[in-house]
C-alpha cells in the first residue's frame, strides 16, 4: 500500500465525490500523478480502489465507469492496472465468492482477468477425485502476471466447453513466462506474457461456460470502452489546448467540431448503459447486444480522436511532448482489444437475430 506520508487511502465516501459539473472523483488526479511511472503505486492504487468503487450493477454503475474515464484521461496505463483488478472482483461478487479477502485459501491483493485464446496453447482444468481442481497448460496474453497476486482464468473443461478458476499467481505450478520480447512503447510497463500451468491448484468461480453467458460479461466489456473514451478525453484536451494557443483556422475548427460530437456520443452511450444496467434491461441478448453498441461507439470515436490529433496537431508533439506521445501510443494499443471490422459484423448479426425474434432493431 502506498505510505502514509504520500497520500490517505482512496475510501467509499471518496467515491461517492461529484464536483458542480458532474465530473466525477476529480480527487484521483493527484493519485494518478503519484502512481504514474510507478508500478507498485499502480497496483497499490487498484488494491485501494478495489475496496471503494462500487460493483456494475450495484445502482451506481455509472459512477464505476466514470472512475475508469477519469483514470484513462489521466494515465491509460494507470487505469489498464485497475480495471482488470476491479473487473475480477466484480467476477467473484456475481459468482457469490465476492469478499476483500477473496476466495478461501487465496490471496486478497491484486487481481487479473486472463481469457485470451492463441492458436497453439491451450490451458485445461481437471477435477481430483476429491473434487479439487488443477490447471496445466500454457495461458496466453497474461497482463502483469509476474506482478499480481491472483488472477480469474479460464480454462477448457468437458465438451469443449469453458470454466473460470480463481488461482494464486505465486503458488507451485504457476510460471510466468519471460516477456522479454514485448516492445511496445504503448502501454510498456503493462509486460504481457504467457503463463505454464503444472498441476496448479485452483477454485472454481461458477459452473462451465458461466464466465461467458452471465451478464456481467457484457458489462466488464462497456467497462473497458469506458477506459478507451477517457484515453481519448485526453489526447482530445491537449487537441484544444492547442487550439487556444493559435487562432484555428476552419480546418481546426473542423477537427474540433467532429472530436466534441464523437466525445458527446459515447458520454450518452455510457450513461445510457449504466442506467440499463442498474435497472435490470442490461441481461441475457439485450446486454451483449448494448455491450457491443457501446465498444463500438467507444472505439470508433476514439480512433476520430486520434486521427483529428494527428492531422491537426502535426508531428511536433508526438516528437516533444512526452505525455502526449505516451497517450497516444497507449490508446493505439488499448484500442486492439476490439476486433475492429470483425467486432462490428459480430454487432451487425446481434442486430438480425433480435429482429428476426421479433425485436425492434432501431
Amino acid at each position: 500500500m502506498l505510505r502514509s506520508d504520500e497520500s490517505s487511502p482512496v475510501t467509499p465516501e471518496h467515491a461517492e465525490r461529484h464536483d458542480a459539473d458532474g465530473d466525477p472523483l476529480d480527487f484521483l488526479t493527484d493519485r494518478v500523478d503519484a502512481a504514474r511511472g510507478s508500478l507498485p503505486r499502480a497496483l497499490a492504487l487498484a488494491g485501494e480502489l478495489g475496496t471503494a468503487v462500487p460493483l456494475p450493477g450495484s445502482g451506481r454503475t455509472a459512477l464505476t465507469w466514470q472512475l475508469l474515464t477519469t483514470l484513462a484521461a489521466a494515465d491509460l496505463t494507470v487505469a489498464r492496472v485497475v480495471e482488470p483488478h476491479l473487473d475480477a472482483l466484480a467476477i467473484l461478487d456475481q459468482a457469490g465468492m465476492g469478499s476483500p479477502a477473496g476466495p478461501a485459501g487465496l490471496p486478497a491483493g491484486t487481481w487479473g482477468v486472463f481469457a485470451a485464446e492463441a492458436p497453439g496453447v491451450a490451458l485445461t482444468a481437471s477435477e481430483g477425485p476429491d473434487g479439487t481442481w488443477t490447471l496445466t497448460g500454457v495461458k496466453p496474453w497474461c497482463s502483469l502476471a509476474d506482478h499480481l497476486d491472483a488472477a480469474i482464468v479460464t480454462a477448457h473443461v468437458r465438451e469443449g466447453k469453458r470454466r473460470a478458476f480463481a488461482v494464486d499467481l505465486r503458488a507451485d505450478g504457476v510460471i510466468p513466462e519471460p516477456a522479454g520480447a514485448w516492445i511496445s512503447h504503448g502501454l510498456a510497463a503493462v509486460t504481457s506474457c504467457s503463463v505454464r500451468f503444472e498441476d496448479a491448484a485452483a477454485v472454481p468461480v461458477g459452473d462451465a461456460d458461466w464466465y461467458l453467458t452471465r451478464d456481467g460479461f457484457a458489462w466488464g466489456g462497456i467497462g473497458v470502452a469506458a477506459c478507451w473514451f477517457g484515453g481519448a478525453l485526453g489526447i482530445a484536451r491537449t487537441l484544444v489546448e492547442a487550439s487556444r494557443h493559435r487562432a484555428p483556422d476552419q480546418i481546426a475548427l473542423l477537427h474540433l467540431g467532429r472530436v466534441d460530437a464523437a466525445l458527446h456520443g459515447i458520454r450518452t452511450a455510457l450513461a445510457a448503459a449504466a442506467d440499463a444496467v442498474d435497472d435490470g434491461r442490461a441481461g441475457g441478448q439485450e446486454g451483449a447486444l448494448l455491450a457491443a453498441r457501446v465498444r463500438s461507439l467507444s472505439f470508433d470515436g476514439a480512433e476520430r480522436v486520434l486521427e483529428a490529433a494527428a492531422h491537426a496537431l502535426g508531428p511536433a508533439p508526438l516528437a516533444f511532448d512526452e505525455r502526449h506521445a505516451a497517450r497516444v501510443a497507449d490508446l493505439h494499443l488499448y484500442l486492439r482489444q476490439h476486433h475492429a471490422e470483425r467486432d462490428d459484423a459480430s454487432l451487425g448479426r446481434r442486430v438480425l437475430e433480435a429482429s428476426e425474434q421479433g425485436g425492434a432493431a432501431w
